[in-house]
């Protein structure tokens, strides 16, 4: 923890002024001064780990400038003749690091690679994907030579379920002389996240700083109207340092630990709490009382229809007191209070676009005329190589407009050009308002005076689920721009329903776990094996983040079962009985409790079930006596119901109702006390034919009347069981009266601690059954993934436990990708071998293309049968891999989707984009991004070692035609 300057002591300052003089004299102090601006203490203190020869993580607030300390990391490279690389976990984040440090450094120096882009490979600086370093370091890449630094930057996306596994792939089997500066979202677990990369890469410092250079502020817009969600001035710093909000020690970890530096940057003591704006709270009561009398109230016969009528035209059944503004009135308020530029968070590719030609349509402009000139020069200028015959498909005059406008959206459905000028323009205040969907939150340097949030709540691809404090934290940690802004807002759009308690809880609670997603995968699991043999490669794969977190829950877990089991000595002290052993006396008790609950049971269903056998047995004209239900009495049997699975006969009641009856009107089985006839001419709905018929049943009970067949014995169907059970339990009993226990005076008391040891008994086994599932975890997916690719002929067992790489498996060694094993195995069953360029093309995006729940249906046919055969095998062996797994217990390998073959051979054959689209639901940009996909597994299939030469011939001219067009156009350059 550091001190505030002001607060320090005299010693204090003295050693802080000499470290600065020390500084001054180093790498740090000449890298500091190649900067305009002040390293703030946690910049300081990172740079000094790595300048010391230490690995660094770095947890901080969105903006707050860690990358500076990756910047740093680089500088040290390039002062020591070493190579750096930057890491980062998008292509779109790549791309922007390398202008950044190739504007700095010189384009000689910094190069850049990502699946579809190759700029300057061997430069002493390299930006890249994870992915890229991860099969650098499993092929053994020359390019590793010399390599001093890595930068993990926004390394927290190793919780990611599908891509994180790469995070920790590439931590582990980096060389060990090699720095790792991570740097990191504000986590809750940085100290256990710290920990482990001390484990793993050595001495590695952890600085944590909750200090947001410029001050956030919290909002809700009510109409056109922005109010502040807390009553006092409350920013982000005073929630970030309250001990009552920040979740530190909701995740199971201490506040601080030793070895780890924590700057607030604040020197005021943290506020207790946090008072939500009672405004807010009295416009949300308001809004719930006009709902209650909408519902409840006068005419609620009226508003109920009303509410329906919204519901069916897919409207908010709530109504609200607020009228809600519209988007182009949201900027517009913005604007006049000068809150631009701004970000509105929309989470719906959809809704980004219609919000900006909602405010084209409405007359916002926000530009003056000379910044119109320069957006539409920019944007000339980015678009001059896109063909001309694509612009309109790709939007290209509506996205012009709304540049020039100052609006713009940003979403994964656009051209990779178009929203790299978006973000350009954006950065340079041209662009005023953008709307974007979650993706912007993630890394992209966009920062802005004002971020928007118009929902809290989100569909994940399932269901629409509410958002997390961490993803609020993240989309709003964009607010207030350094150096430019002297604060930042957040505003939570007001929309019906909306708890502004929760919001605060939103606000409030800005931190989260990181947890590991990494599970042993074929790819790795045979890199591991080719390198380090199976026995190595288990104890590699336990060194992981997920195993480490395992071990550490495992550790508290065993923590609590030595707590129990002293409790449980304790226990057993207390029921000791002088007159013998009162556990096995308690056992008795305790069997035959369970055996008279198992009787009862039995008890209960053979008698629900002779019920329901009554019920199907009475006929039209039975005269019964219901004993339960709502109407208590006789009643005549008007219809049966012997075939449903639990019978509801109609009857007539004394008074004349008609009812239904079930097994939960009556005590137990019916039988018939007597019969009437019913009349042909009898009509239920007749209240006459009901009165007469009521009174016909009054006088058969009055005079005695018998019923038309003799009543059945109820018992026939009595569980042959019951007597069994009785036999044991009158056993029991016997046994337990003649247990010396039994006759103790303290009987009831060794019986009352007997009951608590049995309960923490169970309890501590179970906890120990954790801790057994918990234990070496990742090895055994590893053990099941071996036993898979065994299976396949990929591993060959040279006996003593030792496995050899196969020919087959030394191909799956170069395929990476979340269906690399049946990428194989198609290759392998000759799935590509008569297929030409166009036909791989649109093959291989089979094996890429990520399909949306709603836009997967019917097979379409194939344009070719050559095609058409290769689409049965990669299917066949799916259905097969598929069975494997099921049998193995492993994550299953995702069916082939289909929807993109037909646009991609359209593509691979030269047809115009508007041709390859029509009659797809696929966005430009969408098209574009699975087609680089496409060009990197084509790459991946023509490099793979001893694959026939015509064949990756084939994927190098399969290559070429899909990289035309759009495709090959970039902006980075």
């Amino acid at each position: 923890m550091f001190n505030h300057p002001e607060a320090a002591s005299p010693s204090e300052r003295y050693r802080a002024a000499a470290q600065r003089s020390s500084d001054a004299k180093s790498y740090l102090g000449a890298f500091s001064r190649t900067l305009d601006f002040e390293l703030d203490d946690f910049q300081r203190e990172a740079c000094r780990s790595l300048q010391e020869g230490r690995g660094v993580l770095v947890a901080a607030p969105t903006g707050a400038g860690k990358t500076i300390v990756g910047e740093f990391a680089i500088y040290l490279a390039l002062e020591r003749g070493l190579k750096a690389f930057y890491t980062t976990p998008i292509k779109a984040l790549s791309n922007q690091k390398f202008s950044e440090l190739a504007t700095k450094y010189g384009p000689a120096n910094v190069g850049l690679l990502t699946g579809d882009t190759t700029i300057n490979g061997e430069a002493p600086v390299v930006v890249m994907t994870t992915e890229v370093l991860r099969n650098m370091l499993y092929a053994d890449s020359d390019t590793l030579d010399d390599l001093g630094y890595v930068v993990m930057d926004e390394v927290h996306y190793l919780a990611d379920r599908f891509r994180g596994a790469v995070w920790e792939e590439v931590i582990i089997h980096l060389p060990s002389e090699v720095q790792v500066a991570s740097l990191s979202a504000t986590v809750s677990n940085a100290e256990e996240f710290g920990a482990w990369l001390d484990t793993v890469r050595g001495d590695t410092d952890v600085i944590v700083s909750e200090h947001r250079p410029v001050p956030l502020w919290q909002h809700v817009m009510v109409g056109r109207e922005i109010v502040d969600l807390f009553a006092g001035d409350t920013s982000f710093d005073e929630i970030a340092s309250s001990p009552d909000t920040n979740d530190r020690d909701g995740a199971g970890l201490p506040a601080e630990e030793p070895g780890v530096r924590r700057n607030n940057g604040q020197g005021a003591e943290p506020r207790a709490g946090f008072e939500v704006n009672p405004e807010l709270l009295s416009m949300a009561r308001a809004e719930s009382q006009m709902n209650f009398r909408g519902r409840f109230g006068h005419g609620g016969r009226s508003r109920r229809r009303q509410d329906r009528q919204r519901e069916d035209r897919g409207g908010d059944a709530q109504r609200s007191p607020v009228r809600k503004a519209s988007r182009p009135q949201v900027i517009a308020s913005l604007d006049r209070q000068d809150l631009l530029p701004a970000i509105t968070f929309i989470f719906s590719r959809a809704g980004c676009d219609a919000a900006v030609a909602q405010c084209a349509a409405a007359g916002l402009w926000l530009t003056t005329e000379r910044e119109q000139q320069i957006i539409a020069s920019r944007v000339d200028e980015a678009s001059r190589d896109i063909p001309a015959e694509d612009l309109d498909v790709l939007g290209f005059w509506g996205w012009r407009d709304g540049l020039l406008r100052g609006l713009a959206a940003h979403h994964a459905g656009l051209l990779p050009t178009f929203k790299e000028v978006v973000e350009t323009l954006f950065a340079e205040g041209l662009v005023k308002a953008v709307f974007a969907t979650e993706t912007l939150a993630l890394g992209i340097n966009m920062p802005a005076r004002c971020v928007v949030l118009e929902k809290l709540d989100k569909f994940n691809g399932e269901a629409h689920v509410n958002i997390t404090a961490g993803e609020y934290t993240q989309l709003t940690g964009r607010a207030g721009r350094r150096g430019i802004d002297v604060e930042g807002h957040a505003l939570v759009l007001w929309q019906p329903g909306t708890d502004p308690a929760a919001v605060a809880g939103l606000a409030s609670r800005r931190t989260y776990p990181l947890n590991s997603s990494f599970r042993p995968t074929y790819n790795m699991s045979i890199n591991l094996i080719a390198q380090f043999g199976r026995a190595r490669a288990r104890e590699i794969l336990e060194s992981s983040f997920a195993q480490f977190q395992a071990d550490r829950s495992v550790v508290g877990l065993a923590r609590q079962v030595r707590a129990r089991e002293e409790s449980l000595a304790g226990y057993a002290r207390s029921m000791t009985c002088h007159l013998g052993d009162f556990t096995e006396y308690a056992s008795l008790r305790r069997e035959l409790g369970d055996a008279e609950k198992a009787a009862s049971r039995s008890n209960a269903r053979a008698r629900k079930s002779l019920t329901q056998d009554s019920l199907t047995r009475l006929m039209p004209g039975d005269v019964l006596k219901v004993s339960g239900g709502r109407i208590p009495g006789y009643a005549v049997v008007l219809s049966s119901d012997s075939q449903a699975r639990e019978p509801r006969p109609a009857i007539l009641t004394e008074d004349g109702h008609l009812r239904r009856i079930s097994s939960y009107d009556v005590d137990g089985p019916v039988s018939a006390e007597s019969w009437i006839r019913i009349p042909k001419s009898f009509n239920a709905k007749i209240p006459k034919s009901r009165r007469d018929l009521a009174s016909a049943l009054r006088d058969a009970i009055q005079e005695g009347r018998p019923p038309a067949r003799a009543a059945r014995n109820e018992d026939f169907g009595r569980d042959r069981n019951v007597a069994d059970q009785e036999r044991k339990i009158a056993g029991l009993r016997k046994a337990l009266r003649a247990h010396p226990c039994h006759g103790c005076s303290e009987r009831e008391d060794h019986a009352r601690w007997s009951e608590r040891w049995w309960k923490l008994r169970q309890e501590t086994d179970g906890l120990a059954r954790q801790i057994q599932g918990r234990t070496n975890t990742i090895a055994k997916t590893f053990d099941r993934v071996c036993d898979v690719l065994s299976a396949y002929g990929y591993l060959e067992n040279q006996g003593g436990g030792h496995l050899a790489i196969s020919g087959d498996g030394q191909r799956l060694r170069r395929i990476y990708g979340e269906k690399d094993l049946l990428i194989s195995q198609a290759i392998r069953q000759g799935a590509i071998s008569d297929l030409d360029a166009a036909e791989l093309a649109a093959f291989s995006s089979a094996l890429v293309y990520q399909a949306k729940r709603e836009d997967r249906g019917l097979r379409p046919r194939m344009p070719s049968v050559s095609l058409e055969v290769s689409v049965d095998i990669v299917v066949r062996e799916w259905s097969r891999l598929e069975d494997l797994e099921e049998q193995n217990k492993l994550p299953l390998t995702a069916e082939p989707e289909l929807g993109l073959i037909w646009p991609m051979y359209k593509w691979a054959k030269g047809r115009h984009l508007q041709e390859v689209l029509n009659g797809t639901d696929l966005a430009a940009g969408d098209f574009v991004r699975w087609a680089k996909q496409v060009v990197d597994l084509l790459d991946q299939l023509a490099k793979i070692p001893g694959l026939e030469p015509r064949l990756a011939r084939i994927c190098r001219e399969a290559i070429d035609l899909v990289r035309r067009g759009v495709v090959a156009y970039s902006n980075v350059a």
